[in-house]
């Protein structure tokens, strides 16, 4: 909610989402300046939500300041959680060097803070799972893969080490049968519904700003693909994500 595409209704985006059933939402920090403006969002609107972090694309840019700055942002009362955080060897806009550097200081910074972790991860399977030993992740309370479009092996492990899963609106995707494969194999408990916005709209809505509202878009293919009730898929994943990131109100 903090892209510019949201900048001529973000109020109107905020009550459509609320009429679609959202109680409240998580805007994700995927830079400095991001971070900045998702905690500023945060005690803006009562609904909204914050995490802060930097994006491996902008691994080479991540220095002491930097990280300072997350961690005084971290302190803030409406935000719960470090992240969106991770590798990404898909696009390398990062050296993996830096983004492996820097996901390390990330993961130290969560276990410090106390705060749970939201994780990017992009064609880095082998090397995610290499920083995730059970000494880098002690005092994290909990990880979520964000955006999840790995393998089925990296889908195992997560759920081995006790993670969490999120999935998008490119669940729909005409061509995306894999990825409800392996909707069909994450227990309900172990998983959160999410937008991605500004991208991903799902099917039928691609080639237009993604929004919050369809995050319930989301939960009618998880019902669909799992065979239970929309209802239940929305209840589950909310008790999820509000015990996760501790949101109470």
């Amino acid at each position: 909610m903090d892209f510019s595409e949201f900048d001529s209704d973000r109020p109107q985006a905020l009550a459509a989402a609320k009429a679609a059933g959202v109680e409240a939402l998580i805007n994700v920090g995927s830079s400095l300046e991001g971070s900045r403006r998702a905690v500023a969002l945060s005690r803006a609107y009562p609904e909204v939500f914050a995490t802060v972090g930097i994006h491996p694309h902008d691994a080479r840019e991540c220095d002491d300041a930097a990280f300072a700055e997350i961690e005084k942002l971290g302190k803030e009362p409406k935000v719960v959680a470090i992240g969106e955080v991770g590798l990404d060897f898909f696009r390398n806009l990062s050296e993996p060097s830096a983004q492996r550097d820097v996901f390390g200081r990330f993961l130290a910074l969560a276990a410090r803070m106390m705060k749970p972790l939201v994780i990017h991860c992009r064609n880095a399977e082998s090397d995610m799972l290499r920083m995730l030993t059970p000494e880098a992740t002690k005092g994290i309370p909990g990880i979520v893969v964000h955006c999840f479009s790995g393998s089925a092996d990296f889908l195992s492990a997560c759920l081995d080490m006790g993670f969490f899963v999120s999935f998008t609106a490119n669940i729909t995707y005409k061509k995306a049968q894999g990825l409800r494969d392996l909707v069909r194999c994450v227990p309900l408990e172990k998983m959160f519904l999410e937008t991605d916005a500004p991208y991903l709209s799902p099917e039928g809505k691609r080639g237009r700003r993604n929004e919050p509202a369809n995050v319930v878009e989301v939960a009618r293919e998880v019902s669909r693909v799992k065979g239970i009730d929309v209802e239940k898929v929305c209840a589950q994943t909310t008790k999820n994500a509000r015990q996760f990131f501790q949101i109470t109100s």
